[in-house]
């Protein structure tokens, strides 16, 4: 078995990665093969920690713009769509064997754990993988800067940004095929060049805190394996220490 080269990590998977091929909700296939990707990480004594947006049910910016709903709600109901995720991941995880728990930011004691930072340590140290559900329970806030935040509060040792694509790139590579994509950036580069890999809250916080950030392809199968274990896979983003 490989060796990790990270004791404890912190995925952030969009909403969108679990629509698969669909245009909306949740895709039972990449809910089963997330899982078991999850768990070979898990296997090798890696303490995984999850925060999922909720792009593919309700998104809060544009969707309640086109709705006439006010930012700080639209924010709320983006929140709850996080929450519907949190609970298909657990579920899909639980079937693969994983003990999992739900810590939700917004108090909803049928459903989630309330978020407290101790209990969510000593989940981890137990072995359960843990979801932090509802961003960070305040709106103008992205599931980009609730990652950064949770990442922080449990001294996970990076953070595991999934995408859609094999990296960072100098432009979209979904409409120009010859982007370039980035091995390494630091976080002042990500800023100075407003690259989208994070928003800038999220990458504000991990450059405060020395979080690295390692960007990478979520389709490709194995590749959260590569990425626990240390392969050098996607973008990774740090200090340029």
């Amino acid at each position: 078995m490989p060796k990790p080269a990270y004791n404890r990590v912190l995925l952030k998977l969009s909403g969108e990665a679990l629509m698969g091929k669909q245009a909306y909700g949740i895709d039972e296939g990449v809910l089963a093969d997330l899982s078991a990707e999850i768990l070979e990480a898990a296997s090798l004594g890696v303490q995984v920690a999850l925060v999922v947006g909720g792009g593919n049910i309700f998104r809060g910016i544009g969707t309640g713009r086109n709705l006439g709903i006010e930012r700080a709600s639209a924010d709320y109901m983006g929140m709850l769509a996080t929450v519907i995720n949190s609970i298909a991941l657990q579920g899909a995880l639980e079937r693969v064997g994983l003990h999992t728990r739900v810590l939700s930011a917004i108090e909803m004691k049928a459903i989630a754990e309330p978020y407290i930072r101790r209990r969510a340590l000593r989940h981890l140290e137990k072995g359960r993988v843990v979801i932090f559900a509802a961003g960070t329970g305040n709106p103008f806030f992205t599931t980009d800067t609730a990652a950064a935040l949770r990442a922080i509060e449990i001294g996970a040792d990076v953070i595991l940004k999934a995408t859609k694509v094999d990296g960072v790139y100098d432009r979209d590579p979904m409409a120009d095929p010859g982007a370039t994509m980035f091995q390494q950036l630091t976080y002042l580069d990500v800023l100075k060049n407003k690259l989208k890999v994070m928003d800038a809250t999220a990458i504000s916080l991990c450059m405060d805190n020395d979080l690295p950030i390692v960007v990478f392809n979520l389709t490709r199968k194995g590749n959260i394996l590569k990425a626990v274990t240390g392969e050098k896979i996607g973008t990774v983003v740090h200090g340029g220490k």
